[in-house]
């Protein structure tokens, strides 16, 4: 049976740490036996005590003179007193030794159960992190979210390997949203160019038509002639916005006045019932661009402003610096988006107007994207919508 990953770690972490220890409680214990005194000397000893002492009492003393038996009873001492301190250092040497053997006995014990513990734990900071990243990478596989994070689980190095895979997983999420939704205004742009396409085909003669009919109009016919004239008006502005939404920007980038270009589209794009503060900041930076359709983008923003108030109110138009770019924003005082298509205001087709085709504010999104810029939109203040505009410099 294969181990686990933090079995595997637990067990090189104690062969590495249990195993010299024991090597070393082994080898003392060896050298405390060797430095044990042996058996085979004191018998020695013990037997010279006995001899000696039993020469001492065969001799007949009788016969000796007074130094010989000074010196007799000298040696008796000194023997006795030589055994005597023999047998008392045996005595302490064996209890020393084994006093000893018991202290490297306990203290082998305690550094073996520390390493298995300092193993085990080592294995956990190890294994438990990586087991965690395994997995994570599943999620990301299975473009799941990931779990939270577990903070203080590992050495910090496992931290920032966790907050990069979290940074990269979110770019990868990022990365796939965005290619989803440029695939989606793909077809979105694919279709508006096909129904553009098919829409002009009959608009031209229809329009023939109607300008012939209102040259031999009647009055009982006039009205009839009115409604086919602003109709089919209607259709070609429609398919005039179908046909730009599927148009990407053609010829090389140029620069581009944002203040001018603003306070051009006032002067032509604002109905005199409206108000206009204008707030446009000659340091605005010169953005690279296509001036077309960025034209185009602003108009669309400025139309929708025009028409949710109702060609009356007032607009407020700012342009300013904004870290490196230039950030527009056009502010309406109207009813303000409703809440259930706020989050798909930029949508194609998504619109909050009878008649309206919800092409404006897609083409916008569109032109500001196709130059790296972001557009988003917040409430305004006591009532309406603003429109916040971020365009890279040149």
């Amino acid at each position: 049976m294969r181990l686990s990953f933090h079995r595997r770690i637990l067990l090189i972490l104690i062969c590495l740490g249990a195993v010299p220890t024991a090597a070393a409680i082994l080898g003392w214990g060896i050298t405390i036996r060797a430095a044990t005194p042996a058996a085979g000397p004191r018998r020695a000893l013990e037997e010279v005590g006995a001899t000696g002492r039993a020469l001492l009492r065969t001799l007949d003393s009788t016969g000796l003179g007074a130094d010989e038996k000074a010196a007799l009873s000298a040696h008796a001492v000194t023997l006795n007193t030589a055994i005597g301190q023999f047998q008392r250092a045996e005595t302490y040497g064996r209890y020393y030794y084994a006093g000893l053997g018991l202290a490297v006995f306990l203290l082998g014990a305690a550094a073996l159960y520390a390493s298995i513990r300092l193993g085990g734990h080592l294995s956990r900071q190890l294994s438990r992190p990586i087991e965690e990243l395994i997995g994570w990478t599943g999620h990301i596989r299975r473009m799941e979210p990931l779990p939270p994070d577990s903070p203080g689980r590992g050495a910090p190095e496992f931290a920032a390997l966790r907050t990069a895979l979290r940074e990269m997983a979110a770019a990868m999420e990022h990365g796939r949203a965005q290619e989803i939704e440029a695939e989606r205004l793909r077809a979105f742009r694919e279709t508006a160019r096909r129904v553009a396409h098919e829409m002009r085909n009959p608009l031209t003669p229809i329009r023939l038509a109607v300008a012939q009919l209102a040259r031999a109009s009647t009055p009982a016919t006039e009205e009839a002639i009115e409604v086919l004239t602003a109709e089919s008006g209607r259709l070609e502005q429609l398919a005039r916005e179908f046909t730009e939404f599927g148009r990407l920007p053609e010829g090389p980038a140029a620069p581009v006045d944002l203040v001018e270009l603003l306070d051009e589209l006032v002067r032509t794009s604002v109905p005199p019932t409206m108000t206009v503060r204008l707030a446009l900041d000659s340091s605005t930076p010169v953005v690279h661009g296509h001036y077309d359709p960025l034209r185009r983008a602003f108009s669309n923003i400025l139309r929708n402003a025009v028409e949710a108030c109702g060609a009356e109110g007032q607009l407020e138009i700012a342009a300013k610096p904004d870290a490196g770019g230039a950030r527009v924003t056009i502010r309406d005082h109207g009813p303000g988006i409703p809440p259930e298509i706020e989050a798909r205001i930029f949508d194609p087709y998504c619109t909050g107007k009878e008649g309206g085709t919800g092409l404006g504010l897609a083409l916008a999104r569109q032109t500001v994207e196709l130059h790296r810029g972001t557009i988003g939109v917040e409430p305004t203040p006591g009532g309406g919508a603003t429109f916040v505009v971020r365009l890279r410099g040149r």
